[in-house]
């Protein structure tokens, strides 16, 4: 039987017609076309995860080209009627021997047990010191959330990163690069680096430091972390909840203290939409997109680069932006796409029609975005000449 969000878009696929395939390119859809285009290919879209990832899962190693990252799984509590959570676990380590490695992997696997969900403790596909944000697990993440989402009903809104240590510094970096992703972040131990707190507006994010663990300067530097999240949160109260739990008299190791961590994240569920996206592009990061913001998929990323756009209603608003050209994709769960959509720049309205679905986009952000919540049929673009509704077919 199906839960939780697999019914919000499977469910009509008892009304799509037989000739569905046979669908115009050029014409804009009704709502409901797209809902049917939507959850046809969706369908077959999970269907292809099992193919392709399936009997990864089934050994428990995920392979991307020459890198061979090994799973532990397990499985937590009762399935919630909205899906289960998942935990992705990364251990410490760093660049030391591989038995070093190895055994930090198995303090992991049990290191935190959630009272409900799945929880996923990669073994790192490499044994060096950036072993947790290395440029492929933009690719190896998302797929091991694509995969608990077909195999264990994970629901893509409950979905949440934690490390420890090296673990740690994958969190600081990870949280920013996929934010789009998690509903909440833990940070246990790690060590900050040049990581920007800006993308982390619409998730959750804890700390937790020993109060000794002055080895790279970790209890210093998350302090400095958390006033620049207490001074984003100051001027935007709705955006960047965190929190900051220093261990007295405790140095790296915190005896379990830390394990508080994982109540506080379940608290968090994802906010696929909202009201105000903040996207800067990080050194290594490969994404082309961040909740309903994307730039061409040739554009090649811009470290550094920022863009801030709000949302109100049918109405959005770019308060800053460094793209030559930026997207703003749209749904009918966000917007009401049979209403003309307006978008203003530096006070002056760029853009005020009415945006048409198109099979085109549903196809292209499943494909490239595989979360049912991301789904797009519709697509503004966005640039130095002003704005206009964006054809892709």
């Amino acid at each position: 039987m199906k839960t939780g969000w697999f019914i919000s878009i499977l469910s009509v696929l008892a009304v799509v017609p037989a000739a569905l395939s046979c669908h115009s390119p050029n014409v804009g859809l009704t709502r409901a076309r797209a809902e049917e285009i939507a959850a046809e290919v969706w369908q077959q879209k999970l269907t292809r995860i099992e193919a392709d990832y399936g009997a990864m899962w089934d050994a428990q190693v995920l392979t991307l080209r020459n890198l061979r990252m090994p799973l532990h799984t397990a499985i937590y509590g009762t399935e919630p009627a909205d899906g289960r959570s998942l935990y992705i676990s990364m251990h410490g380590g760093g660049a030391a021997p591989a038995a070093t490695n190895d055994e930090q992997w198995e303090n992991q696997k049990t290191l935190y047990s959630p009272s409900e969900g799945v929880y996923v403790a990669p073994r790192a596909a490499v044994d060096d010191w950036n072993m947790w944000f290395r440029p492929f697990l933009d690719t190896l993440f998302p797929i091991i959330i694509r995969t608990a989402m077909v195999r264990h009903r994970v629901n893509p809104n409950k979905v949440y990163l934690m490390g420890y240590s090296a673990g740690g510094d994958g969190a600081y970096r990870m949280a920013p690069r996929l934010a789009d992703r998690w509903a909440a972040v833990a940070m246990m131990a790690g060590t900050r680096g040049e990581a920007s707190p800006l993308n982390l507006r619409n998730i959750g994010f804890t700390m937790w430091m020993g109060e000794l663990d002055n080895a790279f300067d970790r209890n210093t530097r998350v302090r400095e972390f958390n006033r620049l999240l207490d001074s984003l949160h100051a001027t935007d109260p709705e955006g960047y909840l965190h929190s900051l739990n220093i261990v007295q008299g405790r140095g790296h190791w915190m005896e379990n203290a830390d394990t508080l961590a994982v109540d506080w994240l379940s608290r968090f569920t994802r906010n696929p939409y909202p009201d105000l996206v903040v996207w800067r592009q990080e050194d290594s990061a490969r994404s082309h997109h961040l909740y309903w913001l994307s730039i061409p998929a040739d554009a090649g990323t811009r470290p550094g680069g920022e863009a801030r756009v709000r949302r109100d209603g049918n109405t959005f608003t770019i308060e800053h932006n460094d793209y030559d050209t930026l997207y703003i994709d749209l749904n009918d769960r966000m917007v009401d796409l049979d209403r003309p959509i307006a978008v203003i720049r530096d006070g002056r309205t760029l853009f005020n029609e009415q945006t048409p679905r198109r099979a085109g986009f549903i196809h292209t952000s499943i494909e490239d975005r595989v979360d049912p919540d991301y789904i797009f049929s519709a697509r503004i673009e966005v640039d130095s000449a002003g704005a206009r509704s964006y054809r892709e077919e």
